[in-house]
């Protein structure tokens, strides 16, 4: 639900703030006056296109604040026209601005995309009018699917061109090359392992020399060692050597255990040599091997990798020789998947058809009384290739006028016409969550049916919130929020202003409606009994 709007600097709009409820809010208001500039903030908001002509003349930047039950949504426009949007005060793309607004609210007016000539739209409509019956058929129908795509997935990967006597000779040449290498783990350290047997005279050497320096006699321990009587005499006239002791202790344990350590090291070294030609020959393969497969440098690891690309290799080359047989049996499979698929779908499109008809004739009716009595409505199932959604292609069909063919809905429509025929299926499906906002619905119709779309939109906004841009006071008188946009000029610039009203001011608001500015006594009591006879049509 939206809960409020806050425009600044955008077109006229120097600074308003619109706060709506959670039913049907109705927004009116003399043309020019900026109901629609209204509208167009809100399109913005949810991540419409930004241009430098919506920022306010004189103004840095216009700024749009949308706050819904749960988070906030937030953009800007400069006067250069750059945008920026954020969700809780946190930056975001515009894409993710769209992603995370989508569903939340749908706008239907002259400027808005109209999401009922949308295909997808009108075929989840139409499930979600079938009900329960469509949730089993749906779930039966989803799962054969997702069998037969999967199966045919892998029978199309292994017919692919890809698949080629040269592809499966290059992959037996690289499986023997790589299997016969017989790499393991232990080829990881090759290259230490070879370092350490081409210099083994100099690290046992050098090795020896660091023992001895370090706990040999007369080594770096010993000395400290050594010194530590000399600390405990200062300690008795000093007490910080009690530290410096403490420390050398340390030192001592900690010298100790490197020589133990270089020792352990290079007595490793000297009981294990190994025969360094092997151990050349040994990491010219393996470096040989990442260098062709894994485009690396030889001293940069990676036979864990040539391991793993080995097992790879070997499983695609068992796939491409077994090819053959492997086709003739995913062939069976997939021809009994698309079986199953076809069932499913029949059954899917059989309840499909029979929810088609109900739910025509629901519309049918809802669209007599919004003002299109002679008007034609059908819902088409027409026959497709199986896709993830079914058999069959559900359209809606439309014939405002008598006299014209029936055609699909986008082909033929109004605006208008489309955002009667949307609140009709609102009002037939009788449940939402969506904001929905009416561009002036009630547009080139009368009094008598303005009454009934008000009358509509009360219903729909019984569910789920409704916004209603209207120039009729038959529709206005239903609004459980009404809404009047005004405008006024100071300082020789033209300023927009929105604000509630009730009581005394909103029968001004509907006689204004109904007579203009002159509101003599008989226009304000029309303007009474229309709002009577609202409360009247409530309690019945």
């Amino acid at each position: 639900m939206l809960k409020k709007l806050t425009v600044s600097n955008f077109a006229i709009v120097e600074r308003v703030e619109v706060v709506f409820g959670p039913r049907l809010n109705v927004i009116t208001g003399e043309t020019g006056a900026g109901k629609s500039v209204i509208m167009g903030a809100l399109e913005l908001v949810l991540g419409g296109r930004a241009e430098a002509t919506h920022v306010r003349e004189g103004a840095k930047e216009a700024e749009i604040e949308a706050e819904f039950e749960g988070f906030t949504v937030r953009r800007t426009i400069t006067a250069s026209g750059k945008s920026r949007a954020w969700i809780d005060e946190e930056s975001i793309s515009l894409s993710e601005l769209k992603a995370r607004c989508d569903g939340e609210v749908e706008i239907h007016g002259p400027r808005a995309n109209q999401k009922l000539v949308e295909e997808d739209f009108q075929r989840e409509a139409l499930d979600a009018f079938a009900g329960k019956p469509m949730t089993t058929v749906f779930k039966s129908y989803s799962d054969a699917w997702a069998t037969y795509a999967a199966v045919k997935a892998e029978y199309d990967r292994l017919s692919s061109s890809e698949f080629s006597e040269d592809r499966l000779d290059l992959l037996r040449y690289q499986v023997n090359e790589l299997v016969s290498a017989n790499l393991s783990d232990d080829d990881d350290t090759i290259a230490e392992r070879h370092a350490a047997a081409a210099h083994r005279e100099e690290i046992v050497e050098n090795a020896n020399a660091i023992t001895d320096g370090l706990g040999g006699d007369r080594g770096a321990a010993d000395m400290l060692a050594s010194l530590q009587p000399k600390f405990n005499q200062i300690a008795r006239h000093f007490p910080a050597a009690a530290d410096w002791a403490s420390k050398a202790e340390e030192l001592t344990i900690e010298i100790e255990e490197l020589s133990r350590t270089v020792a352990d090291a290079v007595s490793r070294l000297d009981g294990e040599e190994e025969d360094l030609d092997a151990l050349d020959a040994r990491l010219t393969i393996v470096n040989r091997l990442k260098r062709k497969y894994l485009k690396g440098a030889a001293d940069e690891g990676g036979v864990s990798q040539l391991i793993e690309l080995t097992e790879r290799k070997k499983a695609e080359l068992d796939s491409l020789e077994n090819r053959t047989v492997r086709l003739e049996e995913l062939s069976v499979k997939v021809a009994a998947a698309l079986s199953e698929v076809e069932k499913c779908g029949k059954a899917l499109t059989k309840v499909r058809c029979a929810a088609a008809e109900k739910m025509s004739q629901k519309i049918t009716a809802a669209l007599r009384s919004l003002g299109f009595v002679q008007a034609g409505f059908s819902i088409a199932i027409e026959a497709v290739d199986p896709t993830a959604h079914g058999c069959d292609r559900v359209i809606y069909m439309f014939a405002p006028n008598p006299g014209e063919s029936i055609r699909p809905i986008a082909d033929i429509a109004s605006s208008g016409e489309i955002a009667r025929v949307m609140l009709a299926l609102k009002v037939v499906l009788g449940h939402g969550g969506t904001t929905l906002v009416f561009d002036e619905i009630d547009a080139n119709i009368g009094g008598e049916t303005g009454c009934q779309v008000g009358a509509r939109l009360a219903a729909v906004a019984d569910s789920q919130q409704v916004i209603a841009i209207t120039h009729l006071p038959q529709t206005a008188v239903f609004g459980h929020c009404h809404l009047v946009v005004s405008k006024s000029v100071a300082g020789g610039r033209t300023r927009t202003q929105i604000h509630e009203v009730s009581g005394e001011d909103r029968v001004r608001e509907i006689a204004r409606m109904l007579g203009g500015e002159k509101l003599t006594s008989v226009v304000m009591r029309h303007a009474k009994e229309l709002l009577e006879l609202k409360k009247g049509s409530e309690t019945k």
